[in-house]
This record gives structure tokens, sequence and C-alpha cells, in this order.
């Protein structure tokens, strides 16, 4: 029913973008129709919500000691489980790439193409990914791929899952349990940039002449 609700009440957000008060005029257009497309960020100011917050995807509850306990009553993450999900979570495109349902980005499938290297190459590999390297025949052409940022990058990551972090049944190869490039800087001291570790999901960062993973990705607003 939630679900069923929340379609209808995108449905009408995007009307009211598409179409605002244009109900009611001439049938004929007086000229070429408007870019309709409207973003997800649109639809939620619209209605008046603010933007969503996926969930962890953890589902235990924990004591000091790390042994798991019932989540009732405790307040922890797995009691609350907070935040917004969709299933399935992944779609394997069968072209080499796989789109996350969630967030809307479509991720290279094979996550360890490129081995590891400096932030300055991992940036220049995702930015030249193209049709016919990495497993890809999805038709796209150089400067369509590009290296995550940060957010996009922990998106990915399942709180309830460990090497990897990953949530259970994605369909990803070459996952790696290390470090991954972000593209964002640590602006507190730029000779540094930000990774995820994704064998247990947490960020951190490195100096950008070391070598870390690249997972290339597009998409996104």
């Amino acid at each position: 029913m939630k679900t069923t609700t929340t379609r209808l009440l995108f449905s009408l957000a995007i009307g009211l973008l598409v179409f605002g008060s244009a109900a009611g005029g001439p049938l004929d257009p007086p000229g070429p129709p408007a870019p309709t497309m409207v973003t997800l960020q649109q639809i939620y100011d619209k209605l008046g919500i603010p933007a969503a917050v996926a969930k962890t995807g953890q589902t235990a509850c924990y004591d000091l000691f790390g042994n798991a306990i019932n989540c009732a009553g405790t307040g922890q993450d797995g009691a609350i489980q907070k935040g917004v999900s969709v299933s399935p979570r992944f779609t394997d495109n069968g072209n080499g790439s796989v789109k996350d349902n969630l967030t809307g980005l479509t991720w290279l499938k094979n996550a360890n193409c490129y081995g590891q290297q400096t932030l300055a190459n991992a940036l220049s590999s995702a930015n030249a990914l193209a049709n016919g390297a990495c497993g890809l025949t999805d038709g796209s052409t150089a400067g369509t791929w590009r290296l995550p940022n940060i957010k996009e990058l922990e998106s990915l990551i399942d709180f309830g899952q460990f090497f990897p972090a990953l949530p259970a049944g994605h369909p990803f190869t070459g996952v790696q349990i290390g470090e991954y490039w972000s593209s964002t800087s640590d602006v507190a001291n730029a000779q540094f940039a930000f990774f995820v570790i994704v064998g247990r999901g947490f960020v951190s960062e490195g100096a950008k002449g070391d070598p870390y993973y690249v997972w290339p990705v597009r998409g996104g607003q």
C-alpha cells in the first residue's frame, strides 16, 4: 500500500512539474515541446518531502562486547532500520554494466578491470572507459564514465555484510576487499583523497600517489 501511494504521489508530482498550469490551453502546441525530464530531487521538492536516505542494510544489534542481542528497545540501527530500499537493488544490464535501482547510477560490472592505480591514473582510466573495454558492450564512448565521488561510492555499501560489504546477491565481478578510489579530495589536506575499503565498508583517505582500485560509474544528477 505504501509503495502504491508513493508511486501515485510521484506521478502527481511529475505531472505538476511537466505540465504546470498548461491544462485548459489550446490543443495545438505553439512550438516544439520543451524538455520534460525532471530529477528525483525536484519531485521531492514538489511534494515537500526531504531527499531519501538509504537503509544501511544492518538488521542485527550488538552489546558492547560485540555479541548479537535482541534488538527490541535498543534504539540501534538494526532495530530502527530507517531509510529507503528497493528490490531488486541491482539490475545486470547484460552488457558489462549494472544499474543500481536505488540511486539510478550505472556501475561497471567488473570491479577490478584496472588493478591498483594512483589517483591520477584512476581518473584517466575511468574517463577513457568505453564500449569494447572491461567487458562493455553498451555502446558507451570515452567521457561517459568517470570515477565516482565519495558519496556515490559509499552508496554501494551494505553495513549488514562484510568481505565484501555489498548487498547480498549483488551481480558484480572481481570485487576486491581493499581500497577503492573516489574522485573526492580531502580539502583539509588536498594531497589526499577519500577512498572506501569495500571489505568492511568504511571511508578513509590516502595520498593521491598511492595505488588503489578503480570502479567507474556513469549517470547521476
